[in-house]
């Protein structure tokens, strides 16, 4: 269980006192991407904002006198986005005014860590409104056989219950974004990823998605104009081989 009774009055460490990690490094690239990839698209639906703070692989400290919790990423709304030059160290509730994270989440690797025992235990006595486990070994035989893809926990009364997708999107209403999960083309890699989803259900594009989009909205402009200039010259001719002045028209 977690121990969040500590002595208040004693002073308090800092971040630069403190490990920024638990200095386990991750067990696949997907433990880095997945989070990173959640966190750049933050950057960009919430650009106007700079009250949220999106961690990867950092250490969360409750207690100074226990070990940090490390969630392969994490969530925290109501902070300042902006800390400094240096930025966080690590995320340490006595720094941020007690504001505990809104969401934790852990991706399955081949090395379990206990993701749906212990750290289900840990983050739900921590008080994390919402734990997400992704599980790219979802049906497989054994301890996965009967885990969903991508399983969207929410504390209700003390006690995490699960959350029913629709079209592999949960709606996080206090978040005000959905979270899911699709095949798509990221860091040129083409297999399942997790997106940001508006409430209708459209996805947020990825900076990479946005310019091509971009530039395919300015291609097809291109094109059109230089159609338009095609039959402009073609009607011009056709007026003068009938005698007449396409100026003067």
């Amino acid at each position: 269980m977690v121990n969040l009774t500590y002595n208040k009055n004693c002073p308090l460490p800092s971040a630069e006192e403190l490990p920024s990690s638990d200095e386990t490094p991750v067990d696949n690239q997907l433990q880095n991407d997945l989070p990173n990839l959640l966190l750049n698209l933050l950057a960009l639906i919430w650009s106007g904002r700079d009250d949220w703070y999106f961690g990867v692989d950092m250490a969360v400290y409750y207690n100074p006198d226990e070990p940090a919790f490390v969630p392969d990423g994490f969530l925290a709304v109501g902070v300042n986005h902006d800390t400094g030059e240096r930025g966080r160290l690590s995320y340490i509730l006595w720094v941020e005014k007690y504001i505990l994270p809104i969401l934790f989440l852990e991706v399955i690797s081949e090395k379990y860590n206990s993701e749906y025992e212990e750290k289900f235990l840990n983050y739900q006595s921590l008080g994390i409104l919402y734990y997400v486990i992704y599980n790219p070994f979802s049906g497989r035989r054994g301890r996965f056989k009967n885990r969903q893809r991508l399983e969207v926990y929410k504390l209700i009364s003390g006690k995490y219950q699960l959350l029913e997708s629709e079209n592999n999107r949960v709606w996080l209403p206090e978040i005000g974004l959905a979270l899911g999960y699709e095949k798509g083309e990221h860091i040129a890699w083409y297999r399942e990823w997790l997106y940001w989803y508006d409430q209708s259900g459209n996805r947020y594009l990825t900076a990479e998605e946005r310019a091509n989009q971009a530039e395919a909205i300015a291609a097809q402009e291109r094109l059109a104009k230089q159609e338009a200039e095609q039959k402009a010259i073609r009607l011009a001719e056709r007026l003068r081989a009938l005698g007449i002045n396409p100026d003067e028209v």
